[in-house]
């Protein structure tokens, strides 16, 4: 099938759970943003156009798949898909032929004034390269007639965590059709309608867990572990082999695989295999793989002054234009005991956040650490690299030379806006002083 998820230039600003990974790997309800696409015209893959650094490591992971092969695209009609598209959570509901679609003449699908999606001819990518692709869909949604579609374009991260919620009530529907579905013999207290509650039969639960349906659906997925004392507010979504320690999971909340969660969660993210073992609140947040959160470590949601959130992306202020933003911590990054995290902070990979008894810096970009409450910088790689062997060994996994060149490429591309950030902090601390 001739269909190819696209990364745009836009995937910069979902820094920092994008720099590790594709954009359409981002989660958003039970799943990625490329299953809900393919799901949306109901295929099973596609090929992939995606930033090239992040290449090798997708070739060794999905040894199938076409990745960054421009003459592929150039062989006839395609369906081009961009990664950021949310399709409509009630899409997918009649689906889209594909070979329909390239029989028809070229058109693009519009959200608002970006391309959600695309059907190309050879002649219209006859000048594409690898990194132009954007300025073809650019002159494709000048020139080719354009219909309009629903969903949501995502820009930013915070607008997947807003929209979670409704996607985990959407994507109950494809739980509660499977055949294996089951509520007993788990020993759960259910508060709400039982048949919006949906266990997978590998799932253990002690006694003393409350799954509240009232208000969404919960979900406990394959090889699941719920402690004793664990209350699950619905819409949430509990992710294949994590664990519940005795949390408060609030509604719009998603964990991914192989998580370990405790304290109380609400409407935030989880990308997968990250530890947030102990008491603590988290919210409005989303925290990308291999991620540690110590003990007592609080992320704070809201101002004081119940005014508009702003957060740093890319060494710049952005508006989020809501109240509720928490925080948006990047893959392999660690915080000590008791660390107090802002309303709106972004943190980058392989960051060491220790406490310092104060709110922490709000940007603190990839590679650094914060000591004393000060942004330092920590971009030498072996200890950091080492560590992520060990954690990363703990679940069977391995941290392989792909990956130390992926964060490699990482250091390098980061180091402008890290000097900026160092050299801002630096004048704060001066003109404090004075």
């Amino acid at each position: 099938m001739r269909v190819c998820l696209v990364e745009d230039a836009q995937v910069g600003h979902l820094e920092p759970l994008a720099l590790a990974r594709p954009a359409f790997e981002l989660l958003c309800g039970t799943d990625s943003l490329q299953h809900k696409q393919l799901r949306y015209f109901d295929v099973a893959s596609a090929a992939v156009l995606l930033r090239s650094y992040l290449a090798p490591l997708y070739r060794q992971t999905h040894p199938n798949a076409i990745v960054n092969d421009v003459d592929w695209l150039k062989q006839g009609p395609v369906l081009l898909i961009n990664a950021r598209w949310l399709p409509s959570a009630m899409a997918g509901r009649s689906f889209l032929d594909v070979e329909t679609l390239l029989k028809q003449d070229p058109f693009v699908a519009m959200v608002g004034r970006e391309v959600a999606y695309a059907v190309l001819h050879p002649q219209h990518l006859a000048d594409a390269e690898e990194d132009s692709l954007d300025l073809c869909l650019h002159l494709a949604k000048e020139t080719l007639p354009s219909i309009s579609v629903e969903g949501t374009m995502i820009e930013y991260l915070w607008q997947l965590v807003d929209h979670n919620a409704e996607q985990i009530t959407e994507d109950f529907e494809l739980f509660a059709n499977r055949p294996n579905r089951t509520i007993h013999p788990h020993p759960i207290h259910v508060n709400g309608p039982s048949d919006r509650l949906w266990i997978d039969p590998s799932a253990k639960l002690d006694p003393l867990v409350v799954a509240d349906t009232t208000n969404g659906p919960v979900i406990i997925d394959r090889d699941a572990v719920v402690h004793a004392f664990s209350r699950l507010e619905g819409p949430c979504y509990i992710g294949r082999g994590t664990h519940i320690l005795g949390a408060k999971v609030r509604g719009g909340t998603t964990f991914g695989p192989n998580c370990r969660m405790g304290g109380e969660i609400e409407v935030s993210i989880v990308q997968g295999n990250s530890n947030k073992y102990h008491d603590g609140f988290l919210g409005h947040s989303y925290l990308g793989e291999w991620v540690n959160l110590g003990a007592g470590t609080h992320t704070s949601d809201l101002r004081c002054d119940y005014g508009e959130v702003t957060l740093t992306i890319n060494g710049a202020r952005v508006n989020t234009g809501l109240r509720k933003v928490g925080a948006f911590i990047g893959d392999h990054t660690k915080t000590g005991l008791g660390t107090l995290l802002n309303t709106g902070t972004n943190v980058g990979v392989f960051c060491n956040l220790l406490p310092s008894g104060e709110l922490l810096p709000k940007y603190v970009p990839s590679f650094c650490s914060v000591l004393h409450g000060r942004v330092t910088d920590t971009s030498e790689l072996s200890p950091l690299f080492g560590t992520a062997t060990v954690v990363m060994k703990r679940r069977g996994f391995a941290f392989s030379m792909l990956h130390q060149s992926l964060f490699r490429h990482l250091l390098e591309q980061t180091n402008s806006v890290r000097r900026q950030a160092l050299r801002e902090a630096d004048l704060r601390r001066l003109r404090a002083s004075a």
